[in-house]
């Protein structure tokens, strides 16, 4: 396939990229600056501007597009930032493959676990509802800015990812350090769901849905298997072969964090992957140790 990429420079772009031109696909970047190689097109989503012409023929488009939705607390400017980040530039992708003479079969558009909210010890599977804070309404609106696409006869899929694992960067990134020197903890009560994926699963997932025509809408992009905080702190301590003795409270999260600690770290959210599970995905790590192990390099 020729498969258009936004994002193509972040952490999960950054590894789909050679994932699928190992595969044999071609890909085209759409960048934010002069393209500098061929394979390489011009988009300003802030201005309004793409290169159509460099899309048309693609078979497909994966949509990874937005601000890390953990840096920083979320002031108004952030959260400002969070929603231009996403809305505007998924609305453009979309709008713009709906207008090409041969339109993509396809638009892969990532979404978040977020759009579940705090739902405690719950299954949660794609027919939840969103939930109603920041997050939840973030998460609904991006995925209701690739309409377009989908007006136009696109199959448009959205992944609802969950924690994604990779010493890159992401919530695993920022957790190593204090972890290797002892530091790492209990969140809160510990008590709340993680949903995690170990980042090869992403890309397996995002190119599983390339492939299925069946598969349309919300897809849980998680592993089958989510674990408490508690339980996740003492898996990577093990990994890690550190001690977990140095809890953070809440009170401190929210003093450190505000809202985002409230929406991100003491969230609870039981996701389970149905859609990818019934059409025949089989995640390559299903285990938090065995994924763990996996991307830090800590074979047992």
């Amino acid at each position: 396939m020729k498969v258009a990429i936004t994002g193509a420079s972040g952490l999960l772009g950054s590894a789909l990229v050679p994932f699928l031109r190992n595969g044999g696909h071609e890909v085209v970047r759409l960048v934010r600056r002069a393209p500098k190689a061929g394979d390489e097109a011009r988009w300003d989503p802030a201005a309004g501007a793409i290169d159509a012409a460099a899309l048309e023929g693609v078979d497909a488009a994966v949509n990874l597009s937005g601000e890390n939705i953990g840096e920083g607390r979320w002031t108004q400017a952030r959260k400002a930032l969070l929603r231009s980040s996403r809305l505007g530039p998924t609305r453009l992708l979309a709008e713009t493959l709906a207008r090409l003479e041969a339109k993509p079969k396809v638009l892969v558009s990532v979404s978040a676990i977020g759009y579940y909210g705090d739902r405690g010890d719950a299954w949660l599977s794609e027919a939840e509802p969103p939930a109603g804070d920041f997050l939840a309404r973030l998460s609904a609106e991006w995925e209701k800015a690739a309409e377009p696409a989908a007006g136009a006869g696109i199959r448009v899929v959205h992944p609802r990812l969950g924690v994604v694992l990779s010493p890159g960067g992401g919530a695993l990134g920022k957790m190593l350090l204090p972890f290797k020197a002892g530091l790492g903890g209990v969140l809160g009560p510990g008590t709340q769901y993680m949903s995690w994926i170990a980042i090869d699963d992403v890309l397996g997932a995002v190119r599983h849905l390339l492939d299925r025509n069946d598969l349309a809408g919300p897809v849980n992009a998680a592993a089958p298997e989510p674990v408490t905080n508690a339980a996740f702190t003492k898996t990577l301590g093990r990994v890690l072969r550190r001690p977990t003795v140095a809890p953070a409270p809440a009170f401190a999260l929210r003093l450190a964090f505000g809202e985002m600690a409230d929406a991100t770290l003491l969230s609870s959210a039981r996701v389970r992957p149905d859609k990818l599970l019934a059409s025949g995905y089989r995640f390559r790590f299903p285990t938090l140790e065995g994924a763990l192990r996996h991307v830090l390099g800590k074979p047992s």
